[in-house]
């Protein structure tokens, strides 16, 4: 009685034991699915807004979170069990061991000590006004600046020359007053959005054949010159939007699949305003002020074309589009008008638009008010708003 009465009191006490560690497990969980749920809702902020085209991380080549370490990670743990060299005002996770963050921390300057290993700098949300040279650290794959104090006289021409590893440049919401200079030709994406930027020198974009995405939305430019776009062979997104454009900019790059050029005040289209990108694809003209009557007839006849907003304009009755568009946003306009030839110029067996999503609704008409044959035109339509 005596063995078997302490062998279940031991089976007891294993039990208590074993909830206990269960209770611990569980509560772990719990606070790191929170903080989990607190880093997702922090990347919703305006802090993380890196130009508003999203960051695609490749996992595969192992690069680290862009999420900041801000509060969430205590740099003296870090710090000393690190046994690489790691600057005061920065963060060096044992997991990313070429990634430094630097981000969130009131610098007024880039720090000293710099580890020539990393590929990942992260200095978004800091005061810092000028960019020295970084010749140490050529290695340099990412440099996030977002959120800072730059300004255009106080970066070193060859600040960014030596960096020829460099291929994401982020410098959204900064004071810049013209496209940086000597930019490293391996650069595949420049955000430069909501600066103050009004002009682009001769030159600037010369050798970077690399780059895909050019960011330069919210800035000040009113006119494009030939020279300004010369070397971007293989670009395919440029974002012009909010700017100070009175009509649509010539001598843009030809390669261009996605154009933005919303919030511009440009009231009226030519007719040749997108000839010359054969391969575009998506065009953005919301908030541009424009009107029915200015909009050419043939202006949208792009049969590359799979995505047209021209919503919040003051357009007052449907305008003619390729049969071949697949995604048309005429919200918040005037129209008043459907007319079934703007999708379709015939309808019959093998004649109908292939639009799947089309947006109507803040207009001036309503769903009875479309004209019977519209359906047959419209066939392969999935959702309509009016």
């Amino acid at each position: 009685m005596t063995e078997a009465h302490g062998t279940f009191h031991w089976e007891l006490r294993l039990s208590v034991r074993s909830s206990v560690v269960s209770m611990a497990l569980l509560r772990c969980a719990v606070f790191v699915f929170l903080c989990v749920c607190e880093s997702a809702r922090a990347s919703s902020g305006a802090d993380l807004d890196y130009g508003g085209v999203p960051l695609w991380i490749n996992r595969m080549l192992g690069e680290p979170s862009v999420l900041s370490l801000h509060g969430r990670i205590d740099p003296a743990w870090h710090r000393a069990n690190n046994p690489q060299p790691c600057p005061q005002q920065c963060v060096c996770p044992l997991q990313w061991p070429t990634a430094l963050y630097c981000d969130q921390r009131a610098l007024a300057e880039t720090p000293d000590g710099l580890p020539g290993g990393i590929q990942y700098l992260f200095l978004q949300g800091n005061n810092i006004s000028s960019l020295p040279s970084m010749a140490n650290i050529t290695g340099l794959r990412w440099l996030i600046l977002d959120h800072n104090q730059l300004r255009s006289d106080k970066l070193e021409q060859a600040a960014l020359q030596n960096l020829t590893q460099l291929c994401y440049l982020f410098a959204n919401h900064n004071h810049l007053r013209t496209v940086p200079s000597a930019l490293p030709a391996g650069l595949r994406q420049l955000r430069l959005a909501h600066n103050l930027i009004s002009s682009i020198s001769p030159g600037t974009f010369r050798d970077l054949r690399n780059l895909t995405l050019l960011l330069l939305q919210g800035n000040r430019l009113q006119t494009i010159t030939p020279a300004d776009f010369t070397g971007l062979t293989n670009i395919y997104l440029l974002d012009l939007s909010g700017n100070l454009f009175s009509s649509v900019p010539r001598h843009l790059p030809p390669s261009l699949q996605q154009l933005y050029l919303s919030n511009n005040s440009l009231s009226a289209l030519g007719e040749d305003s997108f000839v010359g990108f054969p391969g575009l694809k998506y065009l953005r003209l919301s908030r541009c002020g424009l009107e029915s009557s200015g909009l050419p007839l043939q202006v949208f006849n792009l049969s590359s074309l799979v995505e047209l907003d021209l919503s919040y304009n003051k357009l007052t009755i449907t305008p003619t589009v390729p049969t071949t568009l697949e995604y048309l946003y005429l919200e918040a306009n005037e129209i008043q008008v459907f007319n079934v030839t703007s999708f379709c110029r015939e309808v019959g067996p093998l004649s109908y638009s292939r639009m799947k999503i089309l947006r109507l609704d803040g207009n001036k008409m309503f769903y009875h008010q479309l004209p019977p044959e519209w359906y047959f035109c419209l066939r392969v339509l999935q959702n309509i708003y009016i």
